[in-house]
């Protein structure tokens, strides 16, 4: 028996919503991560994108446990001398949550072309009103 090969005309990509609210930032990531890159279809392979998509709401309201909303902090380095950049979570959540959640979620995925293109099926939303309803994503439980 021959190996499946996924082809880009086969895949089917479904939508799935996902509510953070109450839910530990980094589950949530483990679950929009897991869908984007199709790794719960049977058809999956690693070479492919045969990912669905996955909007995530409530992002402002997800939780980490511990201290790790005083601790934690995002670093990014502008490329000059000089150039690092911290942001706190704290101020990270108040400001930007859509932010923190897709820095999650691309932490996740592979860092390639698979990884990147995956990521562009991510829809994440500080509120509970998503603009996705005409797909009519399915509700998604973790």
């Amino acid at each position: 028996m021959s190996t499946y090969m996924p082809k880009a005309g086969d895949i089917t990509r479904k939508w799935y919503v996902i509510d953070a609210a109450g839910k530990p930032l980094g589950r949530v990531a483990a679950a929009a991560a897991t869908v984007l890159r199709g790794k719960n279809k049977p058809t999956f392979a690693p070479h492919a994108d045969c990912g669905d998509h996955v909007v995530i709401i409530n992002a402002g309201k997800a939780v980490l446990t511990g201290k790790k909303l005083e601790q934690k902090v995002y670093q990014y380095h502008s490329g000059w001398i000089g150039g690092l950049k911290t942001v706190k979570y704290s101020d990270m959540m108040k400001n930007n949550p859509e932010r923190a959640m897709m820095l999650a979620v691309g932490g996740m995925l592979p860092h390639n072309t698979v990884g990147r293109k995956s990521l562009t099926r991510l829809r994440v939303y500080a509120g509970e009103n998503h603009e996705n309803s005409a797909q009519k994503p399915e509700q998604m439980e973790i």
